[in-house]
C-alpha cells in the first residue's frame, strides 16, 4: 500500500458527513436526542428535523445550558448529542463540561463543527485551536478527530455504541473525501495506516490528514518511502500503533490543525520520549490566534500546508541519518 494509491474521489463537507450520520442513527437507536445552539443548518440538520422532531431541541444561542440540559437527557437514559462550533462546544462551556458532564461521566455526545484555522472568513473570535487540548485533559473523556467526509458519519454513528462523554470535531469547508464509504479501516481507540513505508512516518489527524497524503505523494516521487498514519482518536491514543510505526521509520512528523501546545504532537512526544526516543517535527500552530482568509491561504500563512509538511520530514529525515 502507497501513497498514490490513495484517491479523492469527491469534496464534501466533514460537517454534512455528521448531518447524515446522525440521520441514519436515530433510525437505528430511538434514545438519540440532538440539541443545538441556533445551528441547525450549519450542521446539516434539515431531514433530522423533520423525521424526527420530537427528539429535537433547539437551545437558542445559549451553550452553557443546552450542556446542562443535555446532561439531563443522559441522567434520563437518553443519547444527547450538542451541536455547535467547536468554539462555543469547548471554550464557552468548559465549565459546564467538566462540572456537569465528564466529572460525573455521563453520556454525552459533544459534536463541534467549524473547528481549526479552516473555519476561514469568520476570523480568530470563532476558530478555535486549543479544543483539542482542553478535552483531551478532562479525565475519561474520548476524542476523535475524523478526516473527511465518509469518516465522520462513521464516527458520528460509533460513538453512540461509548457509555460516556465524547467530543468530535470536524470542520466547515468542502474537503477531500478518500475514506472507504464503509467505514473500513476505522476503529476508535486505533491508529488507521493509510500507507506504509520505511523512511519516515506522518501521524495527522482531520483536514490535515490530506495534507499529509499530497505531501507524502510528492516526496514518494522524490525517492522517499513514507508511512501515513491518520489518528482519527487523539484520546484514548493508540500507543502500540504509534510504537510500532515509529520503531520501523525512526522519525516521524506530526500535523494538526491545532496549537502545537496541547494536540496530536504533544501525545506523539510523550509516547515517543517514554518508549522510544526519535526526532520528531510538530506541524500546527505556533502558539498563536488566527485570522481571517481562505482556508487555504491560511493553511499557508500559518505552516500547515503541503509545502511545509514535505520540509519537516526532509528535516527529521537527515536529524535521523
Amino acid at each position: 500500500m502507497n501513497c498514490k494509491s490513495i484517491i479523492k474521489h469527491n469534496e464534501k463537507e466533514t460537517r454534512a458527513g455528521f448531518g447524515e450520520g446522525i440521520y441514519e442513527l436515530a433510525q437505528e437507536n430511538k434514545d438519540v436526542v440532538v440539541l443545538t445552539a441556533d445551528l441547525a443548518g450549519s450542521f446539516k440538520l434539515g431531514p433530522f428535523i423533520k423525521d424526527f422532531k420530537s427528539r429535537f431541541i433547539q437551545c437558542g444561542i445559549a451553550e452553557a445550558n443546552m450542556m446542562g440540559v443535555a446532561a439531563g437527557l443522559a441522567i434520563g437514559g437518553k443519547i444527547p448529542y450538542t451541536t455547535t462550533f467547536a468554539n462555543f462546544s469547548t471554550g464557552r462551556v468548559y465549565d459546564q463540561i467538566r462540572q456537569s458532564i465528564v466529572y460525573s461521566n455521563k453520556n454525552v455526545k459533544i459534536c463541534a463543527s467549524h473547528a481549526g484555522l479552516t473555519l476561514g472568513e469568520d476570523g480568530a473570535t470563532h476558530q478555535i485551536l486549543e479544543d483539542i487540548g482542553l478535552m483531551k485533559m478532562l479525565p475519561g473523556m474520548t476524542v476523535i478527530v475524523p478526516c473527511d467526509f465518509n469518516q465522520t458519519k462513521i464516527a458520528t454513528k460509533a460513538i453512540a455504541q461509548i457509555n460516556g462523554p465524547v467530543y468530535l470535531r470536524f470542520g466547515r469547508p468542502k474537503w477531500p473525501n478518500f475514506t472507504p464509504e464503509d467505514g473500513s479501516g476505522f476503529q476508535i481507540g486505533k491508529i488507521q495506516k493509510l500507507a506504509s513505508g520505511k523512511d519516515a512516518t506522518i501521524f495527522a489527524c482531520g483536514h490535515l490528514v490530506w495534507k499529509a497524503i499530497e505531501a507524502a505523494q510528492i516526496l514518494e516521487e522524490q525517492g522517499f518511502d513514507i508511512e501515513i498514519i491518520n489518528v482519527h482518536t487523539i484520546k484514548p491514543i493508540d500507543t502500540q500503533g504509534i510504537i510500532e510505526s515509529i520503531r520501523k521509520t525512526k522519525c516521524a512528523v506530526t500535523c494538526e490543525e491545532h496549537n502545537v501546545w496541547g494536540g496530536l504532537g504533544e501525545t506523539v512526544s510523550r509516547i515517543a520520549a517514554q518508549h522510544l526516543p526519535i526526532p520528531i517535527e510538530c506541524i500546527g500552530t505556533q502558539d498563536t490566534f488566527g485570522e481571517s482568509g481562505t482556508p487555504e491561504q491560511l493553511l499557508a500563512k500559518y505552516g500547515l500546508n503541503t509545502p511545509q509538511i514535505i520540509d519537516a520530514v526532509k528535516k527529521v529525515v537527515a536529524r535521523k541519518n
